[in-house]
């Protein structure tokens, strides 16, 4: 799809402006439709096979090299096994149209992206029906002890593109990576994952790109932005026992700015928002996270300069600054064991123009909830609002419930994940990636 979007301007409640917006427009120039016109090049005719054991890979690119310059690569509905890694390159004006299921089927001691589009513009990833997916098998990887292992799908280096209503599997490793990518939209996908640190959602990086009606299972990064990324808009993310969204890990050089989420649902995962660095150095401006509904998750607004996870970069730390959190609401698994709101900035570069506005989050375990600001300036909860920042640490107790904040669930709710053992399920894309919302597109297949 094409979509074209004004300027937002976000006025928080202190005397500055959170500017976190899309600078044009995002996805492909032209149409599925029109790629098609041009010339269809069915990997059929290559020599596919929907059997799940005729190597789909290589047909696959032999049909991009013929629709490359202009047309839609069509794989029809259909199972099939995927031994030569797809590289699509050089690309322009052309679709990809996966309506069948890629089974992972090389040795697993393969790395690299089972599915990459690099250099190209005015293209298209995508389902007609929301039942194309990929299916990595990463459990054959995982039942070995190993995390190491080949991703499922790669953007970067290509302008003016689109991935939608597509399934994303079981990943050894990562499921998506965007880097070095511009204009681009992701919308209406499922992405599931093996409950394991290493098996990322979405990681961002490029610029003016919209990520949209999203649902992410596994137990890393939901929809998490990396450096290098601007003017990145995220927007109905389901993360429906996951590692929650976020930011990092920042180190040496981070450069982060213009960076909306919107409408962000976490269900009984890691955070609902985690900012990671550890000493490091750059800078992360203008973000507006605004419209968290959180349950049950472990942490939930969380900014860790010190994030133990992660060895010390090089430099006195990241500068955080112009960073608001609006209306979240919900409930947190322990609130005195976890403060659900923990805001712990860099001592020698404390964070400025913070501002945390109507965050009602409870705990469902006990009775009382901490909040921890540390070096922290700004407005709301315990920040310092002092006008020169200097290091501090602050750490307040609360005995009763916020007002507002219960908030609903989700229907599709995982009452467990999947595992790192056993063949996960393809799921169906849901109806609504947040309580309330109609995706923006219908889903592909849909009535």
């Amino acid at each position: 799809m094409h979509f074209s979007f004004p300027t937002l301007a976000i006025l928080g409640s202190m005397p500055f402006i959170v500017q976190a917006q899309l600078t044009g427009h995002v996805g492909p120039t032209t149409s599925a439709t029109d790629k098609a016109a041009v010339k269809t090049c069915n990997v059929l005719d290559y020599g596919a096979v929907a059997d799940n054991t005729t190597d789909v890979g290589q047909p696959i690119m032999d049909a991009f090299t013929d629709c490359a310059s202009g047309g839609l690569v069509y794989v029809p509905e259909g199972d099939y096994l995927l031994i030569n890694w797809v590289g699509l390159v050089n690309g322009t004006g052309v679709a990809v149209q996966l309506d069948g299921v890629l089974y992972r089927g090389s040795d697993p001691g393969s790395q690299g992206y089972m599915f990459s589009i690099s250099d190209s513009s005015d293209i298209e990833f995508f389902s007609s029906t929301g039942k194309g997916a990929i299916q990595a098998s990463g459990y054959l990887y995982h039942l070995q002890g190993t995390r190491i292992g080949p991703r499922i799908l790669s953007v970067g280096g290509v302008t003016d593109w689109s991935v939608h209503d597509l399934a994303l599997v079981d990943a050894p490793m990562f499921h998506f990576g965007i880097g070095d990518a511009y204009n681009g939209e992701v919308y209406n996908m499922a992405i599931r994952g093996g409950d394991s640190g290493g098996l990322d959602g979405i990681d961002v990086a490029g610029s003016n790109i919209w990520v949209h009606d999203v649902m992410v299972t596994n137990k890393d990064e939901c929809v998490t932005i990396k450096t290098g990324a601007a003017n990145i808009l995220v927007e109905n993310i389901y993360c429906n026992i996951s590692g929650g969204c976020g930011m990092g890990s920042l180190g040496a050089g981070a450069n982060v700015t213009d960076i909306t989420y919107r409408n962000v649902y976490t269900w009984s995962s890691n955070n609902m928002y985690l900012i990671k660095s550890n000493g490091g150095s750059g800078t992360v401006s203008n973000v507006l996270l605004e419209n968290f509904i959180g349950h049950g998750n472990a942490y939930s607004l969380d900014l860790n300069a010190y994030w133990s996870s992660m060895s010390a970069a090089e430099g006195d730390g990241v500068y955080y600054t112009n960073i608001t959190f609006s209306n979240w609401t919900g409930t947190e698994y322990d609130g005195a064991r976890r403060a659900p709101i923990f805001l712990s900035c860099p001592a020698e570069v404390p964070c400025t123009d913070i501002t945390v506005e109507e965050v009602n989050i409870w705990t469902e375990v006990g009775d009382e909830q901490t909040y921890f600001c540390g070096n922290a300036y700004g407005t709301g909860v315990c920040l310092n609002e002092a006008a020169t920042p200097t290091s501090y640490a602050s750490t307040i107790t609360v005995t009763s419930a916020p007002s507002g904040y219960s908030a609903t669930k989700m229907a599709e709710d995982l009452s467990s994940g999947f595992g790192y053992t056993l063949s996960i399920p393809i799921p169906t894309l849901p109806a609504s990636f947040y309580p309330g919302v109609t995706p923006y597109s219908a889903i592909a297949g849909s009535s």
